[in-house]
């Protein structure tokens, strides 16, 4: 299953199942986050995948996704958009997303993270979107959430913060495929009067740069 989003560059011949090299290079894994020892690199007995194994205490290094959350905040036909300070694609625009930290739950996580970056105090109605980019191990889940009052200000990583009519949400200076992947689908759902929950893959061509934010295919695109 297969989703053409508008002005999305599809990958060739992407199908609903992918199996890609992960976004981590084991072999740059030189020593032991444990013990400090050296590791090899091996197939362990029963995996089907190269790991960094320690040659002293014998742990296995496992590269795990890392997850991205944040908010699409919604408020009087506008959503909130931050304009990125901070590498990659800084100066482009996106929701107040970044890494989920120890600790805290999902939500919390987009909420901090929108506090953070646009100094937006909000509550979360809902979850909207699952996103995963196997390529670069990362999973999106972004949150529907609204104000709790009208004051925003850009934090250290924004440059700017705003509120944007929806005819107005600049898709041509977004920072990440998945960001334009979430507003695209929330479009969408408003047009058909009924906003659900996503889930999806965005397989994003080898090679591309994260600001080149059509080189995608949303593969195996699943709503209630």
């Amino acid at each position: 299953m297969s989703s053409s989003l508008p002005g999305s560059d599809p990958v060739a011949n992407s199908p609903t199942f992918v199996s890609v090299q992960s976004a981590g290079d084991v072999r740059k894994i030189k020593f032991c986050q444990w013990c400090g020892g050296p590791t090899k690199h091996e197939i362990p007995d029963g995996e089907e995948k190269l790991r960094a194994i320690c040659t002293h205490c014998g742990k296995i290094a496992y590269q795990n996704p890392k997850m991205v959350v944040g908010c699409l905040i919604e408020h009087e036909e506008k959503v909130l958009l931050c304009k990125r300070n901070i590498q990659p694609s800084h100066g482009l625009w996106t929701l107040p997303a970044g890494y989920l930290e120890v600790g805290e739950s999902a939500a919390q996580g987009a909420m901090r993270e929108t506090w953070e970056e646009a100094g937006a105090s909000v509550e979360v109605i809902s979850p909207f979107a699952q996103l995963d980019i196997p390529l670069i191990g990362q999973t999106y889940v972004i949150f529907l959430a609204k104000l709790k009052n009208l004051h925003f200000a850009p934090g250290p990583e924004s440059l700017e913060c705003r509120l944007f009519a929806l005819d107005e949400i600049p898709f041509d200076s977004l920072a990440f495929s998945s960001i334009y992947v979430t507003l695209n689908l929330y479009l969408e759902d408003l047009k058909k009067g009924k906003l659900k929950f996503h889930y999806g893959t965005i397989n994003k061509r080898p090679g591309s740069s994260p600001s080149d934010i059509r080189a995608f295919s949303l593969d195996y695109h699943l709503q209630p």
